[in-house]
């Protein structure tokens, strides 16, 4: 497994939550009033949903198991291949629905439900991230 390309996208990733981290605002109305804020938070959580399916399909492909006809369906095999808990992909598979929002219909975003992400759900980034780690740390063992 090319455990650099991995490392290197989880720091992307962690990049990412930080920058959440550090510009969500004190409350969701602050939120949907700040189109500037708005912009560094939605991208940086696209961002974010795409590095975890970019590092599941890179797994997935190294592992020669078939590929993924969704973004959601990476998490599922991660989940099959034993790398995801049942709680990490289900909270993934969702995090795609709202990415696909972000990109495809920016215009009817629900900025209450972004601030709700911002200060409630960074943490299922996170825990993928550890789940990830676990794996390609476990798995560099093995060799």
């Amino acid at each position: 497994m090319d455990q650099r390309v991995i490392e290197e996208k989880l720091e992307s990733l962690r990049r990412c939550i930080r920058r959440v981290e550090n510009k969500r605002p004190a409350s969701s109305s602050e939120l949907e009033i700040d189109i500037d804020l708005q912009d560094i938070l939605s991208i940086n959580l696209e961002r974010a949903v795409q590095l975890c399916v970019d590092i599941g399909a890179h797994i997935i492909s190294l592992a020669e198991k078939d590929v993924p006809q969704t973004m959601g369906e990476t998490f599922k095999i991660l989940y099959d291949m034993k790398i995801l808990k049942s709680n990490t992909a289900e909270v993934m598979k969702k995090a795609v629905g709202f990415r696909n929002i972000a990109v495809h219909n920016y215009e009817s975003i629900n900025w209450a439900i972004v601030y709700s992400i911002c200060t409630k759900q960074l943490e299922d980034f996170k825990q993928f991230a550890r789940e990830i780690h676990n794996y390609i740390s476990d798995s560099a063992n093995e060799h």
